[in-house]
């Protein structure tokens, strides 16, 4: 296995920038997950890495080795895209030794390979089958045995998981993230759905527009995110973020009542336009002296209910309760918005650190 460096990567087709000089470093072993909304440029970068774009600029390097004018063969990458890409008159033993035959590898390496990652995947009853018997998850459990036997120096993932039902979705996540504890490679993921990069990653990379915005552990982006988009990308449902203005040290005022929260504002001056970011699960309710909020709609899902509603002001707000809760459309309830868990950005989206 092997470790990543981007240096300066920029990617442009014609006069359209995609990548504006990207720096990251991937350690060898860790699971990084590259998330962001459609067109953020995670697959164009993941391509960029694999060799199936040249850079524009910038230096890629693997295990301190520049590989920038290498092609992809060339690399010791396996990728696994969103479609299966199988050979449909192969069996499933066929597929995953098909690249390693074209190597040249000894057929009893190459049997040895297979049916280790066989076992691995929970495919050996299946390895004389072809893909049309399989299921979407088995399916791409072949996509990813096909990448394994060839025993390379950086997994890539390409949303592996999109084609699936969500059921199956959560299994084959599960999978994943036991199969890199098994093989310890390092592992290189995109994905638009910031609920597998949160339970996948040791560490998320958060791109918009071609640039990252934060770098950190799955835990670091969703308690201390840097600004007002990772604030709301990361996390679902997503935090609620209320327009504001500082009323004076240590508070902010909030929607059309002027309601007043205590927060700690910084150097921040009276009158200086901010954002109030809290999540659903750190809302409260008051007695009566909160933030009003006007329930639209109430979704109760056994164990937690999740309340919905508006209050004049402000975009929508969504509150988390734990257990069934017995609240009403139609219904005004307060808010307590707790100091300690609220979160605060400047008029430039930038989070104000204390």
């Amino acid at each position: 296995m092997a470790g990543l460096t981007l240096s300066g990567v920029r990617k442009s087709f014609g006069g359209t920038h995609v990548l504006h000089g990207i720096d990251l470093t991937v350690t060898d072993g860790e699971f990084v997950v590259f998330v962001g909304p459609s067109g953020c440029g995670k697959s164009t970068l993941l391509r960029v890495i694999a060799g199936l774009e040249e850079v524009t600029e910038g230096a890629v390097a693997i295990d301190g080795v520049d590989v920038t004018g290498l092609p992809a063969s060339e690399r010791g990458l396996a990728m696994v895209f969103q479609s299966y890409a199988l050979y449909p008159h192969m069996s499933v033993y066929k597929n995953m030794a098909f690249a390693l035959e074209n190597m040249g590898l000894p057929r009893d390496e190459i049997d040895q390979r297979v049916r280790r990652a066989a076992g691995m995947l929970r495919l050996t009853d299946y390895l004389e089958r072809k893909p049309r018997a399989l299921s979407g998850g088995q399916r791409q459990r072949v996509a990813i045995g096909r990448a394994i036997v060839r025993d390379p120096k950086i997994f890539l993932f390409d949303e592996p998981l999109s084609n699936l039902d969500a059921e199956l979705r959560v299994a084959t996540r599960k999978e994943l993230a036991g199969l890199h504890a098994e093989l310890g490679g390092t592992m290189i993921y995109v994905t638009h759905d910031q609920v597998e990069a949160m339970t996948l990653a040791d560490r998320i990379v958060v791109l918009q527009a071609g640039r990252i915005e934060q770098v950190g552990t799955p835990l670091e982006l969703y308690n201390a995110p840097d600004n007002l988009f990772v604030a709301g990308f990361i996390g679902s449902p997503r935090m609620n973020l209320l327009p504001g203005t500082v009323a004076r040290a240590g508070f902010v005022t909030v929607g059309e009542g002027g309601h007043e929260v205590a927060c700690a504002t910084g150097e921040l001056a009276a009158g200086a336009p901010v954002t109030l970011g809290v999540r659903p699960e750190h809302l409260a309710l008051a007695e009566g002296d909160g933030l009003p909020l006007a329930i639209d709609l109430v979704e109760r899902l056994g164990g937690e209910s999740y309340l919905y509603g508006a209050s004049p002001g402000l975009p929508q707000i969504t509150l988390k309760l734990d257990g069934q809760s017995a609240h009403q459309r139609g219904e005004t309830v307060f808010l307590a918005l707790p100091s300690e868990q609220l979160h605060l950005f400047d008029e430039a989206g930038q989070a104000v650190r204390i």
